[in-house]
């Protein structure tokens, strides 16, 4: 019976979307590896696979009824090292214009949400993500790609400073909303639960 019960246990665990999921991360890994190298390049073609596979493992997962619990932990934590770990490796080249205080606030919203995430979801309530939160990820994608961009063609040209500036700038604006957001929403959820 533990057998059995092991076999289940691998099929489903083991299955094609968290197999991509894992390549995400790996991938992610890369691009943490490759900015500090200088390898802009490299890490923007690795950055922009890892970032636009994103809805693969998950469109999987819903046709073929593969989701999994460790599924729906591991896609969204990979979602996070993709975009925190790129910022973090940003801040540590000096012309990305990419601030440590920038890379704090991706992170500290990140770790806000999970963490409410976490409270409400074990309590039994429902705390998906938005549209919010998805145009948030969208913005600092676009920005993390503009940023590479600028270095892989220093000196950018000034439509490509302009532009990275503005994109690094309304990623941040959108990243401290949505956290915000976020907030509001989990407040009414736990004043909602403490009535019932």
């Amino acid at each position: 019976m533990n057998v059995a019960m092991s076999s289940t246990a691998s099929r489903t665990i083991y299955n094609v979307p968290n197999a991509l999921t894992t390549v995400r991360f790996a991938l992610a890994i890369a691009v943490m590896v490759l900015i500090p190298l200088g390898h802009f390049a490299s890490a923007t073609v690795v950055f922009l696979i890892a970032a636009s596979t994103d809805w693969m493992d998950g469109y999987w997962a819903r046709k073929y009824g593969q989701v999994t619990k460790l599924g729906r932990i591991f896609d969204p934590f990979v979602d996070k090292i993709i975009i925190c770990g790129s910022f973090i490796a940003l801040v540590g080249v000096a012309e990305s214009g990419v601030a440590s205080w920038m890379a704090t606030i991706v992170v500290a919203r990140e770790l806000l949400v999970t963490s409410l995430r976490g409270i409400i979801e074990g309590s039994g309530g429902d705390f998906s993500a938005n549209s919010l939160g998805k145009w948030k990820m969208v913005l600092q994608c676009a920005a993390v790609v503009s940023v590479l961009l600028c270095l892989i063609n220093d000196p950018a040209a000034t439509w490509l400073r302009i532009t990275t500036l503005g994109l690094l700038w309304s990623a941040i604006a959108l990243t401290v909303y949505s956290g915000y957001d976020y907030t509001l929403a989990a407040a009414r959820v736990l004043r909602d639960q403490g009535r019932a």
